[in-house]
């Protein structure tokens, strides 16, 4: 589990970083001055509506805009996905050694406090799991054609 979760991180990472290369192309700037604004922004999110909003500008091309908003919405959602197992803490039974994950969130009504929701880690969230890689590897290469597709340098 925690090899597959390993892997989720590691397509995550690098699918993410290519992120540099739309800012780089839709601001029509220089590497290097992607790479600072990347790393500027401290959250997937935040780089994320960077990229939506640069692609929504007027000089965008419809076709160029429509490929990368697309691309956006698609790593958004898996986003979710990579947030819950970045952020909670996970325990696995020592007899059994089937695993469960505790969320590392506050969910706060009017009167009452919850947090640390408990999820087992079952055949399901495996499959939901390796589904996810294999969006953000798709999502690599739709990336990657973008960028070969509008000029954008890499």
């Amino acid at each position: 589990m925690l090899l597959l979760i390993g892997q989720l991180n590691y397509t995550w990472t690098n699918t993410e970083s290519l992120l540099i290369y739309l800012i780089g192309g839709l601001a029509r700037t220089d590497k290097e001055t992607a790479i600072i604004i990347f790393l500027t922004l401290n959250t997937p999110r935040a780089r994320i509506d960077l990229v939506e909003r640069l692609a929504k500008m007027e000089k965008t091309p419809k076709d160029c805009r429509d490929a990368v908003l697309e691309v956006s919405r698609k790593l958004t959602r898996e986003l979710r996905l990579r947030n819950k197992y970045n952020h909670c803490i996970y325990s696995f039974d020592p007899e059994s050694g089937r695993g469960a994950t505790q969320l590392m969130r506050i969910v706060e009504s009017r009167d009452a406090v919850r947090y640390g929701k408990v999820e087992q880690l079952d055949a399901r969230e495996i499959d939901r799991i390796s589904d996810s890689i294999a969006q953000l590897v798709a999502l690599n290469k739709a990336i990657w054609a973008i960028m070969r597709k509008y000029g954008f340098k890499s």
